[in-house]
């Protein structure tokens, strides 16, 4: 017999958690509740969908937000009318202006196993008790305890040393209550954040018809996540100075939140801070108990994978570090300084990134350092590569785990090997939707007839080398940067380019080379490139002209060498003309190694599909 859901809500408890009476402590921190309403708010330009729902306890009910990290519950349908749920995380903000209570739901779970039923009881509004006015009420409540019950002691005024505060008169809440930044929203008018400088920006000035001002802005850290704060003209001049990068502050109403303006910042939240001219900020006395710089890596060879212009944390070893450069913006034509950096990691990936400005002329990072790098835009110009925000960040040998992998495993094995760059991966993104291309069998590539429509087809494929086509495997290119095209010799130590019009001692000899792989369903032939080239010989063209010369034999053996090799092959297929007929070419635009944990996981899941007994 099912349980009676009358039996399973808290009943009275959304009193004892939201109003309590003073002094009184909830002995339920995550109710079971029921939903009464859900109901979707008009939607605005730019703004999340917002959710309004009504829960019960049988005694009492009240109205909600939802936040919109957890609008998938409502969108997917499993929170609805009538189902008992679980608020497990959850902010109250007294806003004066409306004159009432705002409840954000920052984290709930839906009780399906509880089923759907009729309202519960006969519930009356949640009135408000007179001292939720005037009493500032903690944000967020749940039973990590980290934001509810382990508040610090009060502090007597004389411990807020003035010299370490802007605003020097006494404010009026204490740091007992110190909101988590997950929190939040614009429906807060009083809060208190303690949150860790993560990242100052240099101070900007603008000039237009409207008039002139300037501006700077610093990224703030704490345990639920990380928020942009901006300081505009007389903020600017007041706040600036007090910011330093690694140091954890004290910040108190009143600050404006609104809407984050995603194109100027490289966080998740969806809100973004502004300061005020009566913002209270504090130096913490206590500075250890603030996270440090959080990342979220992507590797470099996960680049294909990623969306154009999305914004990540990466690390990797420096390999190479190039001149600074200048170029001049075509809108503002105002100079700008440039450095391209090279990056490679243990996926045998390596990638191009470029940071600007002030970071560019005064890098004097050593190569072969890690480097990790928070707030970096991907970009699919030549194929991919990356840039680094004004407002990212660069960090120099790490004390973290993946930095200690990472320079393990360049000593012992990185530094001598060869990798593959993301050219032309950037094509190789779905049209439509900027999707990645889904891993093929060489039957189904024939089977779909990709390249026989008008506009190319892209696939990767599993398959091993079968035999590597000797001749014309190279050709003799330009030495000139970037011209790549082939040159003719017309005298000896002397090659010619005609489309630089220049005349080379010798040539910059690059593969291009056919291959034949295979999978269990079929075979086909790929042309390739240099950058495969090397991967696949484990030399460099030039290398393996050297190599001709001074021994055939060892030449001809680095061809067999390169067989059987098992690799996923990022394609294209285009529809050729050769001798007057068409014919569909399938051209290598990337290869990487296996992940061979990957794909014992995949057979793994192969196996279980077969299982009579699952």
């Amino acid at each position: 017999m099912a349980a009676d859901p009358r039996n399973k809500i808290d009943v009275g408890s959304l009193r004892a958690i939201l109003t309590p009476e003073d002094g009184e402590k909830p002995t339920i921190t995550q109710p079971i509740v029921q939903c009464v309403q859900i109901k979707a708010l008009p939607a605005h330009a730019e703004v999340p969908d917002r959710y309004r729902v009504v829960f019960n306890d049988s005694v009492h009910f009240i109205q909600t937000m939802l936040a919109t990290q957890i609008n998938a519950i409502a969108q997917s349908g499993s929170l609805r009318k009538g189902c008992l749920v679980r608020l497990k995380t959850f902010s109250s903000n007294y806003v004066q202006k409306k004159g009432k209570l705002i409840i954000i739901i920052l984290d709930l779970e839906v009780l399906e196993e509880l089923g759907v039923h009729d309202k519960i009881g006969e519930p009356k509004q949640l009135e408000q008790r007179e001292s939720t006015e005037s009493k500032p009420r903690p944000t967020t409540l749940s039973t990590n305890d980290f934001y509810g019950d382990k508040h610090h002691e009060p502090q007597q005024p004389a411990q807020h040393a003035p010299q370490k505060s802007i605003k020097a008169q006494p404010s009026s809440t204490s740091h007992a209550n110190v909101y988590p930044i997950e929190s939040l929203s614009p429906y807060g008018n009083k809060w208190t954040i303690k949150a860790r400088c993560t990242n100052k920006s240099d101070i900007k000035t603008w000039h237009n018809r409207n008039g002139e001002g300037k501006l700077f802005s610093v990224n703030l850290l704490d345990e639920s996540g990380e928020i942009k704060a901006t300081g505009f003209n007389d903020q600017c001049d007041t706040y600036y100075d007090l910011f330093q990068e690694g140091n954890v502050y004290y910040i108190s109403t009143p600050c404006r939140v609104q809407m984050a303006k995603k194109q100027f910042s490289n966080l998740n939240h969806e809100y973004e801070i502004t300061f005020e001219r009566d913002t209270l900020i504090e130096k913490a006395e206590a500075q250890e108990d603030v996270p440090q710089i959080r990342f979220n890596f992507t590797n470099i060879a996960d680049l294909q994978n990623v969306e154009k212009d999305a914004v990540i944390d990466t690390i990797g070893i420096l390999k190479d570090v190039g001149e600074t450069t200048e170029i001049v913006s075509k809108t503002t034509s105002k100079p700008y300084s440039k450095r391209e950096l090279t990056l490679v990691d243990s996926t045998n990936f390596s990638v191009r990134l470029t940071i600007w400005g002030n970071s560019a002329t005064t890098f004097d990072i050593a190569p072969e350092s890690v480097v990790a790098f928070k707030g970096v835009k991907v970009s699919d110009f030549g194929g991919r590569s990356l840039s680094l925000l004004s407002s990212g960040t660069m960090s120099v040998e790490p004390d973290i785990n993946e930095a200690h992998k990472l320079k393990g495993w360049y000593e012992v094995q990185g530094r001598n090997d060869t990798f593959s760059s993301h050219a032309g991966i950037g094509a190789s993104m779905g049209a439509a939707g900027g999707r990645p291309d889904k891993l093929k069998t060489l039957a189904q590539v024939k089977d779909e007839n990709l390249g026989m429509s008008e506009n190319p087809d892209y696939f990767d494929v599993k398959a091993t080398i079968l035999y590597v086509k000797q001749d014309n495997a190279v050709y003799p290119a330009c030495m000139s940067e970037g011209c790549n095209k082939k040159v003719v010799e017309v005298d000896e130590g002397k090659w010619r380019c005609e489309r630089c019009d220049k005349e080379h001692p010798k040539p910059e000899w690059r593969y291009i080379m056919q291959l034949n792989v295979s999978d269990h369903t079929g075979h086909i032939y790929l042309s390739c490139f240099d950058d495969t080239g090397r991967k696949i010989m484990g030399m460099s063209a030039n290398d393996l002209m050297d190599l001709k010369e001074a021994d055939e034999k060892a030449y001809a053996e680095t061809f067999q060498e390169a067989n059987c090799q098992t690799l996923i092959f990022n394609c294209r297929a285009k529809m050729d003309s050769y001798q007057d007929q068409q014919r569909v070419r399938y051209q290598v635009t990337g290869a990487r190694n296996l992940n061979w944990g990957q794909e014992c996981t995949k057979l793994a899941n192969l196996i279980k599909m077969y299982d009579m007994n699952a």
